[in-house]
């Protein structure tokens, strides 16, 4: 009886869910490509075998938020800096730090999670649709361009909300009187990136403000009619980020990941979507770290404020 509660005992040990590295969860915001191809070249590297749950980041984290109760994810990559604060300051990440973070830079990582790569917000611009091209943002709210702008939703794109939470952190009282230029020029706010782009790309639209870049250099490498404007007066980046959740099952497996997309090989992987990598070593396939005007923010402060900024949005561009 004592030997086989002691193997009952070495089996539980065994299969103690910090130590299982043979299946892994994985949560990923868009593109799909990287997602999928990261997850496919890992569990060819290592033999893991990725259960990947693509979405946006709203999606992901609603996904996670519904799931507490029974947790599921190992892994989440979002397209929201300020869900990797929120989760950190709630003491739910799992610290790590991947040696193949060395040439990533600091304001890109913390001790519990780390940027995958990172997109800029720009104007997304289609000539054939007469219209003049813009270079501000606050040309978007000049009569030209009435009823023809689009915006992803804040409270549906994690990236179209650090945009807004940028822009206000640089100058609220402007930043709130463009907005309402916006609403007031009829500016549509359809839903995630994707449905803000989808009628500019048909030509129903001219121009979205808040385009996440790589989005609009991708489609354009595909022989769409679309150009990407960094606008003048500063722009904001939207980092993505990749965190450990604590209640991981599969602690050691969601670390070979971590360090499998910080590798060269994952780092050309997020290049070759269009998106920035982290690694300042590793060739980025669109504009790079020192051709963008980027507008510094606090973004712990921001997402203490994130549900306020999204509520005064949703106030002035849903009336």
């Amino acid at each position: 009886m004592k030997k086989l509660f002691a193997a009952l005992t070495v089996g539980m040990v065994l299969a103690t869910p910090a130590f299982a590295t043979d299946h892994l969860v994985v949560y990923s915001a868009g593109p799909k490509p990287l997602s999928s191809g990261l997850a496919k070249a890992f569990e060819a590297k290592t033999g893991i075998k990725v259960d990947l749950f693509e979405a946006t980041a709203g999606k992901i984290m609603a996904r996670y938020e519904a799931e507490k109760a029974n947790p599921q994810v190992d892994v989440i990559i979002s397209a929201a800096w300020a869900d990797a604060i929120s989760l950190d300051q709630a003491g739910e990440l799992l610290p790590y730090h991947s040696a193949n973070a060395a040439n990533v830079p600091a304001a890109l990582q913390t001790p519990n999670y780390v940027a995958q790569g990172a997109a800029a917000l720009a104007i997304a611009y289609n000539p054939k649709s007469g219209l003049p091209a813009p270079t501000r943002w606050s040309d978007l709210t000049q009569p030209t361009y009435k009823d023809q702008v689009t915006m992803p939703d804040p409270a549906k794109s994690g990236s179209s909300l650090t945009l807004v939470q940028g822009l206000v952190a640089k100058d609220e009282t402007a930043a709130w009187k463009l907005f309402e230029g916006l609403a007031a020029n009829q500016t549509l706010v359809p839903g995630p990136n994707n449905a803000a782009m989808n009628p500019v790309l048909q030509g129903a639209k001219g121009v979205v403000f808040g385009a996440v870049d790589y989005l609009v250099i991708g489609a354009k490498a595909k022989g769409e009619s679309i150009e990407v404007v960094y606008p003048k007066d500063g722009t904001v980046l939207a980092p993505r980020p990749m965190m450990i959740i604590k209640t991981s099952q599969h602690q050691e497996a969601a670390k070979q990941f971590i360090d499998f997309a910080l590798s060269e090989e994952g780092q050309k992987r997020v290049a070759d979507e269009f998106i920035l990598p982290a690694r300042t070593d590793i060739q980025a396939k669109r504009p790079g770290w020192n051709d963008l005007s980027i507008i510094d923010f606090n973004e712990a402060a921001a997402a203490a404020s994130a549900a306020a900024t999204k509520a005064k949005f949703a106030a002035i561009m849903m009336k």
